[in-house]
């Protein structure tokens, strides 16, 4: 995994009523610290990507749908410089996954319906000074390619 990449298995607890899942706590492993939460979404085969921030951390939590959540570590000084890591969240595996500054990274939307993204970063959006570098989400300086992989 890439460095300083986390996960957390999130579960879900159902009754009668319906059901409740923790998603952060201030005293989990993976909380740094509160800067906001927000909710964005992706239709069927949408990529949001690639992207980094040079100071927040994100955590993303897929509440419905499906989604691919794609790393790349192209830090100078990492011991993992170059790896991608794939993560498969969402209604079928509740994982929230941790991404530290600085890592590029995107995801895209693979269930048959729109996929609903909570994302709990460690600073406030700066409206004035975006805290975002955006790259292009085909771009061949990524080893990666966003097609499915059948097989």
């Amino acid at each position: 995994m890439i460095d300083g990449v986390r996960t957390k298995k999130l579960k879900l607890i159902p009754d009668e009523r319906g059901r409740v899942m923790e998603l952060l706590r201030n005293d989990d492993e993976l909380f740094i610290k509160f800067g906001q939460i927000y909710m964005t979404s992706a239709y069927p085969g949408v990529v949001k990507g690639w992207h980094y921030h040079k100071h927040q951390t994100d955590t993303f939590f897929c509440l419905k749908g499906m989604l691919k959540v794609v790393l790349y570590d192209d830090r100078e000084n990492s011991p993992t410089k170059g790896e991608v890591n794939e993560f498969f969240i969402g209604e079928h595996n509740h994982l929230a996954v941790q991404i530290p500054k600085e890592v590029i990274h995107g995801f895209k939307c693979i269930s048959e319906t729109e996929a609903l993204v909570i994302n709990a970063p460690t600073e406030v959006f700066n409206y004035e000074n975006p805290d975002s570098v955006r790259l292009d989400p085909h771009s061949s300086d990524i080893p990666y390619s966003w097609d499915r992989k059948d097989g």
